[in-house]
């Protein structure tokens, strides 16, 4: 059994920006996830659905499985219990994802003391070695996240999500901002604790070359969708999807004068998610679009081995036909994918929502604490921000 599947996964904002439309992904343990795509495009949002901590008022639909388990129907003790300890998070942004006024220290010790039978002092004495164990000091626990510099407020955040010892990480963009010395410091920590204690790791970016040199394999994602799925270096090497291609041709080939000197680009900007075009979402920006792409949306299909890509121009053996040959009568999107533009709720016009979808804004945590970081009189806690209320208790939408 894999250790993450991910089912149909829809997630919808208020007002109607279908920011993931029906995600499908598996992970193993011990295994390396990379997410690739432009701002936008449903990465972070994918990351916050898996732990729920998505804001107030987002509906999901779609089924996570953490070990088997559905974390989108746990009651509220379970979803505790969970964060930090099945599965941990870091956060974008270190500077803003610490509590300025708590030392690192107390903020790496209290998922510790909430979920681990220890004293205050084991905890302080925990924290001590997770810092030794990302590369900083013990000593340095008693510092302020202002204090430190952006690769040390990166390295705590890292040691916070290793504090529970989880079986899942997801790491979103947690080399942002950072200078590339710092970047490769922090990649080949993050590889080398995910291959000595055998957790899975989600990384998102969307750096496609950093990916590929750390991941195993690749999810390319537009528009809320993945266009394209496979081994990482095939991925970035040999595109199948003209999204791919035109993310990894956007980075010059070291050595070559033509590439240098003349990168490539892509023009246009995503699409709005609250107005999603029909038919294939990229073909607005398609450089090899045909007439059908702009009425028929296209299913992942098998693309070479162990690899997936939703285009027209991916025969149903891997191979690339001739323009048009890869598509079929009726090959439009299946019964309850995304409608034509103006839904906004990613539902079939006239249908309503899909069954399944959760309201995440139907009521509050319940007080008395907070078992995953997010105690503190400011709402963050020394555990590191939480977002507004999340989901609270789930109904189906009728």
């Amino acid at each position: 059994m894999s250790l993450l599947e991910v089912r149909d996964l829809k997630v919808t904002y208020p007002g109607g920006a279908a920011a993931v439309r029906g995600v499908d992904l598996t992970l193993a343990a011990g295994e390396k996830l990379g997410v690739a795509g432009e701002s936008g495009c449903g990465k972070s949002t994918l990351a916050l659905a898996l732990l729920r901590l998505l804001p107030p008022g987002a509906r999901v639909g779609g089924e996570i499985l953490l070990d088997g388990e559905d974390v989108l129907t746990m009651k509220w003790g379970r979803v505790r219990a969970v964060r930090w300890a099945g599965a941990s998070i870091v956060f974008q942004g270190a500077m803003h994802s610490l509590n300025a006024v708590h030392r690192v220290g107390d903020q790496i010790a209290e998922p510790i003391l909430l979920h681990r039978r220890t004293t205050a002092a084991g905890a302080r004495r925990r924290a001590g070695e997770l810092l030794e164990q990302v590369g900083l000091p013990a000593a340095r626990a008693s510092a302020y996240p202002h204090e430190l510099s952006g690769g040390q407020r990166q390295r705590v955040m890292i040691a916070m999500a290793l504090a529970c010892d989880p079986r899942l990480i997801v790491a979103d963009e947690p080399t942002t901002a950072l200078d590339v010395m710092i970047q490769a410091q922090i990649l080949r920590l993050i590889e080398g604790l995910v291959g000595e204690q055998d957790v899975g790791l989600i990384m998102i970016s969307h750096d496609l070359a950093v990916l590929a040199d750390t991941c195993d394999r690749l999810a390319v994602m537009y528009a809320g969708r993945v266009v394209e799925e496979g081994p990482a270096r095939q991925v970035y090497d040999d595109a199948r999807h003209p999204y791919g291609r035109a993310l990894s041709e956007a980075f010059p080939t070291i050595g070559d004068p033509a590439s240098r000197f003349a990168p490539r680009g892509l023009p246009g900007d995503p699409p709005d998610p609250a107005a999603v075009p029909s038919g294939c979402a990229f073909h607005p920006r398609c450089p090899v679009a045909l007439d059908l792409c702009a009425t028929q949306d296209q299913p992942l299909r098998d693309a070479g081995a162990r690899r997936r890509a939703a285009c027209v121009h991916v025969g149903p053996d891997g191979t690339v036909p001739p323009d048009g040959a890869g598509a079929t009568a009726g090959s439009g999107p299946p019964e309850g994918d995304t409608a034509p533009a103006g839904d906004g709720a990613g539902s079939p016009a006239g249908r309503g929502e899909p069954a399944g979808t959760r309201d995440t804004g139907e009521g509050a945590e319940p007080a008395g604490g907070a078992a995953d970081g997010r105690s503190g009189g400011d709402g963050r806690g020394a555990g590191g921000v939480a977002p507004a209320e999340d989901d609270g208790v789930r109904s189906s939408a009728p």
